[in-house]
């Protein structure tokens, strides 16, 4: 609520004032004042988050076509924790699916905003909210399911005093909202006037932590309902979820519903992050939709191969006391869409005019207009500055 929503709305106040791409959106409201230089960081960020979130969105499908035609269950004898190695390990088959979701994306966002992007949103999105809620109350009917809900839900004070969780929860919004990756500013852009902008920034806010919330009532009962470890991380989809779908009466179909889950949210998100590039390259050079995404498309998948094998063939290369893929993923969720964020936040309370911020934001002189432009002036970078300063020892 304090860093969050306020940059949601900075940043499709942004994109529907200058109407073009994300870099036009700073260059409009202050040519040559050396702005932009937050639009290029969120562009390079959804760039560089596109190249190895399709790697995993490459697992989920995957997975998905194991559990569809059931092969899945028949090769995991060995157990799914070697089986999930196994295939990351794997030189080819990791690089193989992850070239498939890029293509399937790149086939959506070649069709245009409501030709591809709009209709595939119109499908996936009420789709996934049907998939998600069936699990939770699935889940609700198992044995110790009050168990997953307490974890979830009853708050836990000491973990207030470990730093890190600051840093972790700040880029877990910035990566779930998308902030800091110019999306919102490049969706702003094909906002309506007679739409309403605070409106579509509350459902989108509330849409994706009601999601979250929903998703974690249909995981974590069934995690204490068959005794795993709930703090397994990314493990819980491919290791831990499976031996719960093994072992539950339907499991089977609920283990295609669940994946399924992974890749339509997967492909959601991955059409976004694509399109911000794509919008720029139309925008800047007058290129034929699909000669930019076949250029951006191209691109991220080279920019991606590493990341699909530091499980494998690059499993020795350290970045730190990270492989590849952990690192890339850290360098930008925690200080690639922050710093993009404190930037925006700036550009926006202090750079633009707080006449017109407020106008195009939709507050004018209100009190939830004062109260939104000194979240962004003060409130939001502030935050985000101490977290940032302290996680990384600066305080």
């Amino acid at each position: 609520m304090l860093v969050g929503a306020p940059i949601v709305v900075a940043e499709l106040a942004l994109g529907r004032r200058a109407q073009g791409d994300a870099v036009a959106a700073f260059e409009t409201i202050a040519p040559r004042s050396g702005w932009s230089v937050a639009a290029w960081l969120g562009v390079a960020a959804g760039f560089v988050i596109l190249s190895y979130y399709s790697v995993i969105a490459g697992w989920a499908l995957k997975y998905l076509v194991g559990a569809v035609f059931g092969t899945l269950w028949v090769d995991a004898g060995r157990g799914f924790g070697g089986y999930f190695q196994a295939f990351i390990a794997n030189p080819g088959e990791p690089i193989a699916w992850q070239l498939t979701m890029l293509t399937a994306t790149m086939f959506i966002v070649a069709g245009g905003v409501q030709r591809g992007i709009e209709i595939a949103n119109r499908i996936l999105m009420p789709l996934l909210g049907c998939i998600v809620v069936a699990l939770a109350a699935y889940s609700a009917t198992l044995p110790n399911a009050s168990q997953g809900w307490s974890f979830l839900l009853e708050p836990n004070f000491d973990a207030l005093k470990r730093p890190q969780l600051y840093i972790a929860a700040l880029g877990q919004a910035f990566f779930s909202l998308g902030i800091g990756m110019a999306v919102f500013i490049t969706y702003g852009s094909y906002l309506p006037s007679s739409m309403s902008l605070r409106t579509s920034a509350a459902a989108i806010i509330l849409g994706d932590t009601s999601f979250a919330i929903v998703a974690g009532l249909a995981i974590f009962p069934a995690v204490f309902s068959f005794g795993l470890d709930p703090t397994a991380g990314p493990e819980l989809a491919f290791i831990t979820l499976p031996q719960v779908f093994l072992a539950m009466p339907g499991g089977f179909v609920v283990g295609i519903i669940f994946f399924g889950l992974l890749v339509a949210a997967a492909l959601t998100s991955m059409m976004s992050l694509l399109e911000v590039p794509v919008a720029f390259l139309i925008n800047r050079f007058d290129m034929r939709r699909w000669i930019a995404v076949a250029i951006v498309g191209s691109t991220s998948f080279v920019l991606g191969i590493p990341s699909a094998l530091s499980f494998g063939l690059l499993s020795g290369v350290r970045i730190g006391s990270h492989g590849i893929l952990d690192a890339i993923d850290q360098a930008v969720s925690n200080y690639m869409l922050p710093v993009g964020g404190i930037l925006v936040a700036l550009f926006v309370g202090w750079r633009w005019g707080r006449v017109d911020a407020l106008k195009e934001a939709e507050f004018s002189d209100s009190i939830l207009g004062v109260i939104w432009i000194w979240l962004i002036r003060i409130v939001s970078p502030v935050l985000i500055a101490f977290i940032l300063l302290s996680t990384t020892g600066f305080l």
